[in-house]
């Protein structure tokens, strides 16, 4: 049984008969006194409740009465109603113990799915495994499609288990992790083990758009919009429509664009530029930053209301350093696409070489140490690797090239090439923030990101 609370007679008719058609039984009550009666009677399934029950509509009252069912069924999940003008209110009610919020006026099919949501949330859970890591990664295997992650360290296992558990939800995922440790494979793994796999999976990297250009990337726009509209243009949330929308580095966003983000994401609809009529969104939200968002919020550098809108579910992948005993898997990994792509069906690593890679620090995670393998096939000339192969390589690193000298001897590198180890070293010194990087090298961040595809960079996903 669900729980309606709202002092409004119309909200309660209306969410009950939602809620009976949708195959949910609700009771609904007007007062916070009548709710911790309910409550106290008979814990209910999950609770949808108001938070002005005042004229002052302060939602003092409300965030009280979230805090007595929270102490009276603490298992119990609650959906907070608010008008958009409140959602600060409805981000103290998250602090609070809420499990989501959704505004008034709200869309019966974006209500539904909040509610089927969060009831798979705390309904739901992926067993521990108490065996071998090797066996526990077998048995998640079993169960979901994760053969691009390769990796059976502790942590790694745990963030494996946390996609398997929100991948069947629509639950909206922030994805946090240095750069290089492989967030977007995380969130295609998501994607293709949701009810959605089927449906388009559209990557957006927003560091890469600057605020005059958002709403045209992401909404799209009709001929003749602007000066330079010469054609229709189909927006990534249309073109996500149906699945997932993959928006990476998210702490890169400007805050005028973040508003125009938590509106579509809050309410689900948005608008073609040049075209007035609203168009309605389906879909599944995933979020990767390699940013501290939380220490951006307290620094007023990232909307509150916007990080607990994206952050329903959190994801930590840990660095490569603080699981050294997947270098040695990651790295027959890597030989073994090595073999496929330059024929030399012979390459190995020597078991000395994995206990060198095993030692390193690897700033740059998993992209470094596929970078570091590579190289090392392309420059060595045997078939077993050895350390001495590793190191040779490594030592050109950018990651490794404190010591050598500012500018290479006159003749050894074209100006092209030093360009592109200026650009490594900066996203290493950096640890891939794409805006200190930009502004540290005197560029604008679109011109970086056409810089790095010019020379084969890759950048955070």
């Amino acid at each position: 049984m669900f729980l309606i609370v709202d002092d409004d007679l119309a909200i309660r008719t209306s969410l009950k008969l939602l809620l009976k058609q949708a195959g949910y039984p609700a009771q609904a009550v007007a007062t916070p006194a009548e709710a911790l009666a309910a409550v106290r009677e008979a814990a209910p399934r999950l609770v949808l409740m108001d938070l002005n029950y005042s004229l002052a509509t302060t939602g003092a009252d409300g965030l009280a009465l979230l805090a007595q069912v929270k102490a009276l069924a603490p298992q119990v999940p609650v959906v907070l109603i608010t008008g958009w003008g409140s959602i600060e209110l409805a981000v103290a009610g998250m602090k609070a113990g809420a499990a989501e919020f959704i505004t008034k006026p709200w869309h019966n099919d974006h209500l539904l799915q909040t509610i089927e949501t969060v009831l798979a949330l705390h309904e739901t859970a992926v067993p521990e495994f108490q065996e071998t890591p090797a066996a526990s990664r077998r048995q998640l295997d079993q169960q979901f499609q994760l053969a691009d992650i390769i990796g059976q360290d502790a942590q790694l296992l745990h963030v494996l288990r946390q996609v398997g558990q929100v991948a069947a939800t629509d639950a909206a995922v922030l994805i946090e992790g240095e750069s290089g440790t492989g967030k977007e494979l995380i969130a295609e793994a998501i994607h293709r083990n949701s009810r959605r796999a089927r449906q388009p999976f559209v990557k957006v990297n927003l560091g890469g758009i600057s605020s005059s250009l958002f709403e045209s990337e992401m909404f799209g726009h009709r001929r003749g919009a602007f000066t330079d509209a010469k054609t229709d243009r189909v927006g990534r949330f249309e073109l996500a429509n149906g699945g997932t929308i993959f928006l990476d580095e998210i702490g890169e966003l400007e805050l005028a664009s973040q508003v125009k983000l938590l509106r579509v994401l809050q309410d689900r609809t948005y608008e073609v530029l040049g075209d007035s009529k609203p168009r309605r969104l389906d879909i599944r939200v995933i979020a990767a930053t390699n940013r501290n968002l939380a220490e951006m919020v307290t620094q007023g550098r990232f909307r509150e209301d916007l990080f607990y809108r994206i952050n329903l579910i959190s994801v930590r992948l840990p660095a490569l350093r603080e699981r050294p005993a997947d270098i040695p898997l990651l790295t027959q990994h890597f030989i073994a696409q090595l073999r496929a792509t330059y024929q030399r069906p012979g390459l190995k690593v020597g078991t000395r070489a994995l206990h060198w890679l095993r030692e390193q620090p690897l700033p740059g995670n998993i992209r470094e140490l596929k970078n570091l393998v590579e190289r090392a096939v392309l420059v060595s000339g045997q078939e077993e690797l050895g350390p001495e192969d590793f190191q040779a390589n490594a030592s050109q690193s950018p990651n490794h090239s404190a010591t050598q000298s500012p500018l290479p001897s006159p003749g050894t590198m074209t100006l092209e090439e030093l360009e592109g180890q200026m650009i490594r070293q900066s996203l290493t010194h950096y640890a891939g923030n794409i805006s200190r990087v930009a502004k540290s090298l005197g560029l604008s961040r679109g011109a970086l990101y056409r810089r790095l595809e010019k020379h084969g960079i890759p950048f955070d996903a």
